[in-house]
């Protein structure tokens, strides 16, 4: 029973949690620059996971295979839009 119950809220959070890229996406788009995120950074995070999707999306795991998928699309998304506020906007 009890591993029912955390299975169900690992599911729950694995959802939930990727959608807290929402808000950074939000605050680049609008102050129309991404000056402050660390393109290191962003570039190795989406690389780790874009590495990590294939075995993610064949796992037996429900958990890690939802919130892999779920996180593969948000982040890239972080990336397109950090990329698309990267350039033009220097000494603004």
């Amino acid at each position: 029973m009890m591993d029912a119950i955390l299975t169900k809220i690992g599911l729950i959070t694995g959802i939930i949690l990727p959608f807290f890229n929402i808000p950074l996406i939000v605050r680049i788009v609008r102050r129309k620059s991404s000056k402050d995120i660390s393109l290191t950074w962003a570039w190795g995070v989406w690389i780790c996971i874009l590495l990590m999707a294939p075995s993610s999306f064949r796992s037996l795991d429900l958990n890690f295979r939802v919130f892999s998928i779920i996180n593969f699309i948000f982040f890239s998304c972080v990336m397109f839009v950090t990329l698309k506020y990267r350039k033009g906007n220097h000494g603004t």
